[in-house]
Protein backbone atom coordinates (compact mmCIF):
# COMPACT_ATOMS: atom_id res chain seq x y z
CA UNK A 1 0.00 0.00 0.00
CA UNK A 2 1.24 3.08 -0.80
CA UNK A 3 2.51 5.90 1.64
CA UNK A 4 -0.17 8.14 0.86
CA UNK A 5 -2.75 5.52 0.92
CA UNK A 6 -2.04 4.92 4.65
CA UNK A 7 -1.83 8.35 5.56
CA UNK A 8 -5.46 8.79 4.24
CA UNK A 9 -7.29 5.56 4.25
CA UNK A 10 -10.22 5.15 2.93
CA UNK A 11 -12.82 4.05 3.98
CA UNK A 12 -12.74 4.83 7.45
CA UNK A 13 -14.75 5.34 11.18
CA UNK A 14 -16.74 3.06 9.38
CA UNK A 15 -18.85 2.25 12.61
CA UNK A 16 -19.05 6.22 13.61
CA UNK A 17 -20.23 6.86 10.04
CA UNK A 18 -22.96 3.89 9.86
CA UNK A 19 -24.44 5.37 12.67
CA UNK A 20 -24.74 8.80 11.40
CA UNK A 21 -25.86 7.94 8.03
CA UNK A 22 -29.15 5.96 9.41
CA UNK A 23 -29.21 9.13 12.39
CA UNK A 24 -29.41 11.66 9.00
CA UNK A 25 -31.41 9.84 6.95
CA UNK A 26 -33.86 8.97 10.02
CA UNK A 27 -34.07 13.23 11.18
CA UNK A 28 -34.19 14.36 7.37
CA UNK A 29 -36.84 12.26 6.51
CA UNK A 30 -39.00 13.29 9.80
CA UNK A 31 -38.40 16.46 9.66
CA UNK A 32 -38.77 16.78 5.98
CA UNK A 33 -40.98 15.63 2.82
CA UNK A 34 -38.15 14.18 1.29
CA UNK A 35 -38.63 13.18 -2.96
CA UNK A 36 -35.62 11.29 -4.39
CA UNK A 37 -35.02 11.77 -8.17
CA UNK A 38 -32.34 9.60 -10.26
CA UNK A 39 -30.86 7.07 -7.92
CA UNK A 40 -30.24 4.58 -11.83
CA UNK A 41 -27.82 7.68 -12.01
CA UNK A 42 -25.35 5.85 -9.01
CA UNK A 43 -22.51 4.50 -10.75
CA UNK A 44 -21.40 0.94 -9.17
CA UNK A 45 -17.87 1.89 -7.66
CA UNK A 46 -15.84 5.01 -7.75
CA UNK A 47 -13.74 6.75 -7.76
CA UNK A 48 -16.05 9.58 -7.86
CA UNK A 49 -16.14 12.66 -7.37
CA UNK A 50 -19.56 14.21 -6.18
CA UNK A 51 -20.53 17.88 -6.17
CA UNK A 52 -23.84 19.57 -5.02
CA UNK A 53 -24.95 23.26 -4.66
CA UNK A 54 -24.62 24.85 -0.99
CA UNK A 55 -27.05 26.83 0.07
CA UNK A 56 -27.74 25.53 3.75
CA UNK A 57 -25.64 23.87 6.61
CA UNK A 58 -27.39 21.29 6.45
CA UNK A 59 -26.60 20.08 2.85
CA UNK A 60 -23.85 17.64 3.92
CA UNK A 61 -26.62 15.86 5.93
CA UNK A 62 -28.65 15.31 2.38
CA UNK A 63 -25.62 14.40 0.82
CA UNK A 64 -24.46 11.82 3.69
CA UNK A 65 -28.27 9.97 3.43
CA UNK A 66 -28.43 10.20 0.01
CA UNK A 67 -25.46 8.66 -1.48
CA UNK A 68 -25.01 4.56 -1.27
CA UNK A 69 -20.96 4.44 -0.74
CA UNK A 70 -18.90 5.55 2.27
CA UNK A 71 -18.22 9.15 1.50
CA UNK A 72 -15.41 11.58 2.71
CA UNK A 73 -15.63 15.37 2.49
CA UNK A 74 -13.57 18.80 2.16
CA UNK A 75 -14.98 21.13 3.76
CA UNK A 76 -14.28 24.66 5.08
CA UNK A 77 -12.44 25.06 8.44
CA UNK A 78 -15.14 27.47 9.70
CA UNK A 79 -18.60 27.25 9.53
CA UNK A 80 -20.23 30.45 9.95
CA UNK A 81 -23.10 30.00 8.89
CA UNK A 82 -24.03 26.85 10.94
CA UNK A 83 -25.42 27.20 14.60
CA UNK A 84 -23.20 26.36 16.98
CA UNK A 85 -25.48 23.02 18.54
CA UNK A 86 -24.62 21.23 15.43
CA UNK A 87 -20.93 22.02 14.47
CA UNK A 88 -20.08 18.81 16.30
CA UNK A 89 -21.38 16.55 13.92
CA UNK A 90 -18.94 17.61 10.98
CA UNK A 91 -16.05 16.81 13.56
CA UNK A 92 -17.86 13.02 14.49
CA UNK A 93 -18.15 12.42 11.09
CA UNK A 94 -14.44 13.68 9.96
CA UNK A 95 -13.65 15.57 7.32
CA UNK A 96 -10.69 17.49 5.39
CA UNK A 97 -10.92 20.91 6.11
CA UNK A 98 -9.96 23.32 3.95
CA UNK A 99 -9.19 26.78 4.92
CA UNK A 100 -10.92 29.32 2.75
CA UNK A 101 -8.86 31.91 1.03
CA UNK A 102 -5.42 29.78 1.17
CA UNK A 103 -3.59 26.91 -0.19
CA UNK A 104 -4.95 24.11 1.62
CA UNK A 105 -2.14 21.41 0.69
CA UNK A 106 -3.34 18.85 3.47
CA UNK A 107 -6.73 18.56 2.39
CA UNK A 108 -5.88 18.46 -1.31
CA UNK A 109 -3.66 15.75 -0.89
CA UNK A 110 -5.99 13.65 1.15
CA UNK A 111 -8.98 14.10 -1.66
CA UNK A 112 -6.38 12.72 -4.17
CA UNK A 113 -5.48 9.59 -1.79
CA UNK A 114 -9.39 8.71 -1.34
CA UNK A 115 -9.99 9.07 -5.21
CA UNK A 116 -6.68 7.27 -5.92
CA UNK A 117 -8.37 4.52 -3.78
CA UNK A 118 -11.39 4.70 -5.82
CA UNK A 119 -13.30 6.03 -3.22
CA UNK A 120 -16.01 8.76 -3.01
CA UNK A 121 -15.59 12.32 -2.44
CA UNK A 122 -17.86 15.04 -1.56
CA UNK A 123 -17.37 18.53 -2.09
CA UNK A 124 -19.41 21.73 -2.09
CA UNK A 125 -17.93 23.48 -5.28
CA UNK A 126 -18.91 27.23 -4.34
CA UNK A 127 -17.17 26.68 -1.28
CA UNK A 128 -19.92 27.85 1.49
CA UNK A 129 -23.57 28.68 1.95
CA UNK A 130 -23.82 32.10 2.11
CA UNK A 131 -26.34 32.52 -0.40
CA UNK A 132 -29.01 31.08 -2.04
CA UNK A 133 -28.56 31.00 -5.53
CA UNK A 134 -26.08 29.39 -7.90
CA UNK A 135 -22.94 30.73 -8.06
CA UNK A 136 -19.68 30.08 -10.09
CA UNK A 137 -17.46 27.60 -8.50
CA UNK A 138 -14.31 28.11 -6.67
CA UNK A 139 -11.27 26.32 -8.50
CA UNK A 140 -11.00 23.55 -6.02
CA UNK A 141 -13.40 20.84 -7.43
CA UNK A 142 -12.06 21.73 -10.95
CA UNK A 143 -8.32 21.35 -9.78
CA UNK A 144 -9.47 18.01 -8.45
CA UNK A 145 -11.50 16.82 -11.37
CA UNK A 146 -8.40 17.78 -13.47
CA UNK A 147 -5.75 16.29 -11.61
CA UNK A 148 -7.22 12.99 -11.02
CA UNK A 149 -9.37 12.37 -13.88
CA UNK A 150 -12.35 10.98 -11.86
CA UNK A 151 -15.79 11.17 -12.97
CA UNK A 152 -18.17 13.81 -12.04
CA UNK A 153 -21.60 12.86 -10.42
CA UNK A 154 -23.97 15.31 -10.17
CA UNK A 155 -26.94 16.33 -7.05
CA UNK A 156 -29.38 19.45 -6.81
CA UNK A 157 -30.52 19.99 -3.16
CA UNK A 158 -33.76 22.11 -2.45
CA UNK A 159 -35.49 22.95 -0.14
CA UNK A 160 -33.48 22.65 3.06
CA UNK A 161 -33.00 26.03 3.42
CA UNK A 162 -37.10 25.74 4.82
CA UNK A 163 -36.86 22.87 6.78
CA UNK A 164 -36.17 24.56 10.10
CA UNK A 165 -38.60 27.49 9.40
CA UNK A 166 -41.47 25.70 8.19
CA UNK A 167 -40.90 23.16 11.32
CA UNK A 168 -41.33 26.64 12.93
CA UNK A 169 -44.77 27.15 11.35
CA UNK A 170 -45.67 23.01 12.38
CA UNK A 171 -45.22 22.22 8.40
CA UNK A 172 -43.16 19.85 6.46
CA UNK A 173 -40.95 21.31 4.36
CA UNK A 174 -41.04 19.75 0.93
CA UNK A 175 -37.27 18.88 -0.51
CA UNK A 176 -36.31 17.49 -3.31
CA UNK A 177 -32.68 15.77 -4.06
CA UNK A 178 -32.01 15.45 -7.69
CA UNK A 179 -28.92 12.61 -8.85
CA UNK A 180 -27.86 13.83 -12.30
CA UNK A 181 -26.12 11.27 -15.02
CA UNK A 182 -21.99 11.20 -14.41
CA UNK A 183 -19.82 13.34 -16.74
CA UNK A 184 -16.56 13.77 -17.05
CA UNK A 185 -13.15 12.88 -16.89
CA UNK A 186 -11.49 16.17 -17.39
CA UNK A 187 -7.94 17.53 -18.45
CA UNK A 188 -6.03 20.70 -18.00
CA UNK A 189 -3.15 20.85 -19.54
CA UNK A 190 -1.01 23.77 -20.46
CA UNK A 191 0.56 26.24 -17.41
CA UNK A 192 -0.31 29.47 -16.18
CA UNK A 193 -3.21 31.80 -17.80
CA UNK A 194 -3.90 28.70 -20.04
CA UNK A 195 -3.89 26.31 -17.53
CA UNK A 196 -6.30 28.71 -15.41
CA UNK A 197 -8.62 29.22 -17.76
CA UNK A 198 -9.49 25.66 -18.37
CA UNK A 199 -10.12 25.20 -15.10
CA UNK A 200 -12.42 27.93 -15.13
CA UNK A 201 -14.08 26.32 -18.12
CA UNK A 202 -14.20 23.15 -16.12
CA UNK A 203 -15.58 24.65 -12.56
CA UNK A 204 -18.60 26.19 -15.25
CA UNK A 205 -19.38 22.92 -16.59
CA UNK A 206 -19.90 21.42 -12.86
CA UNK A 207 -22.08 24.46 -12.23
CA UNK A 208 -24.22 23.93 -15.76
CA UNK A 209 -24.28 20.15 -14.68
CA UNK A 210 -25.88 21.40 -10.96
CA UNK A 211 -27.69 24.09 -12.39
CA UNK A 212 -30.34 21.63 -14.45
CA UNK A 213 -31.18 19.61 -11.34
CA UNK A 214 -32.11 22.55 -9.04
CA UNK A 215 -35.42 25.52 -9.55
CA UNK A 216 -34.86 27.34 -12.31
CA UNK A 217 -35.28 30.22 -9.70
CA UNK A 218 -32.69 28.91 -8.33
CA UNK A 219 -30.09 28.92 -10.86
CA UNK A 220 -28.53 32.16 -10.17
CA UNK A 221 -25.53 32.58 -12.34
CA UNK A 222 -26.38 30.06 -14.83
CA UNK A 223 -30.32 30.69 -15.19
CA UNK A 224 -31.05 31.35 -19.04
CA UNK A 225 -33.29 33.95 -17.50
CA UNK A 226 -31.47 37.21 -17.84
CA UNK A 227 -33.60 38.81 -14.63
CA UNK A 228 -32.26 36.02 -12.50
CA UNK A 229 -28.58 36.74 -13.73
CA UNK A 230 -29.22 39.58 -13.21
CA UNK A 231 -30.62 39.45 -9.61
CA UNK A 232 -28.05 37.16 -8.83
CA UNK A 233 -24.68 39.68 -9.39
CA UNK A 234 -22.74 40.16 -6.13
CA UNK A 235 -23.11 36.73 -4.96
CA UNK A 236 -20.02 35.35 -6.82
CA UNK A 237 -18.05 37.66 -4.33
CA UNK A 238 -16.01 35.21 -2.39
CA UNK A 239 -16.37 36.41 1.22
CA UNK A 240 -13.05 35.02 2.30
CA UNK A 241 -10.93 36.50 0.10
CA UNK A 242 -9.93 39.65 2.05
CA UNK A 243 -9.91 37.37 4.81
CA UNK A 244 -8.75 34.13 4.88
CA UNK A 245 -9.27 31.13 7.15
CA UNK A 246 -5.97 30.89 8.33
Amino acid sequence: MAALDLEFPYPRRRVVRTALHHVAHAALTTLADVQVFGREHFPKTGPLLVVANHFSFIDPVAMVQLVPWPIEFVGGFEMPNAPPSVTWIPKVWGYYPVFRGAYSRYALRAAEAVLKQNGVLGIFPEAGNWATVLRPARPGAAFLAARTGAPILPIGLAGLNDVFPSLRRGRRAKVTLRVGKPFGPFEAGGQGRERRKRLEEIGHRIMEHIAELIPPEKRGHYSDDPAIRAAAQGTEIYPWDESPEI
